[in-house]
């Protein structure tokens, strides 16, 4: 496959107190739950910057330019891979589907379009983002600018966003669109997908 998955795990973490990546939800780390959207999407998958040693889950990317938000660890996951595309998704988004991420990067294919992306009711998402390898440079150019928010960076590549609404996936899990992009930031917002979990 020409394309590589990647799970963005260098953030602070600190509106949760401690590292996202190795926070549990259903006896599992939120790391692991990234990496299985991925793999099931057919990815080979590595994570992208890390707080923790997380080297026993996959292999691990070193950001390049650390506490500068996700867009370095993009940038960094781009260098290192040889795949003609990248899949990103963050490690506090469990509930992606893997439908979804194989959904985007074969979109990306047909429309040769840079950065590819996903909206729910009109927002656009930045994450999953499926981006092509040669946009490195002008995704690097925004982070040494000092301008790092991924997805003003994303724009500036060429990004294309599709709307969830018209996508042809459907969730194994049976969990509508809205709750896939549910972040998982805070103790509270853990709290409200373990119940979610539960209940089935």
């Amino acid at each position: 496959m020409d394309a590589e998955g990647f799970v963005m795990a260098g953030g602070l973490s600190s509106r949760m107190g401690r590292d996202k990546a190795l926070v549990e939800l259903a006896g599992r780390p939120l790391v692991a739950w990234a990496l299985d959207a991925l793999r099931g999407a057919g990815l080979m998958a590595r994570i992208a910057g890390a707080r923790a040693d997380l080297s026993a889950f996959a292999l691990v990317v070193p950001d390049e330019a650390v506490d500068t938000g996700p867009l370095s660890g993009v940038c960094s996951a781009l260098r290192q891979t040889e795949r003609d595309w990248a899949a990103f998704v963050t490690v506090d988004q469990p509930l992606i589907p893997p439908a979804l991420i194989s959904f985007l990067i074969e979109h990306a294919r047909l429309t040769g379009a840079s950065v590819t992306v996903a909206s729910l009711n009109g927002f656009a998402q930045t994450f999953p983002a499926v981006v092509r390898r040669d946009a490195l440079p002008v995704l690097r150019a925004e982070l040494d600018a000092g301008r790092a928010g991924a997805f003003a960076a994303f724009a500036s590549a060429g990004v294309r966003v599709v709307p969830v609404e018209m996508v042809p996936v459907q969730d194994e899990r049976g969990w509508p669109a809205y709750r896939w992009f549910w972040n998982v930031n805070t103790p509270g917002e853990l709290q409200r997908l373990v119940g979610v979990l539960r209940a089935g």
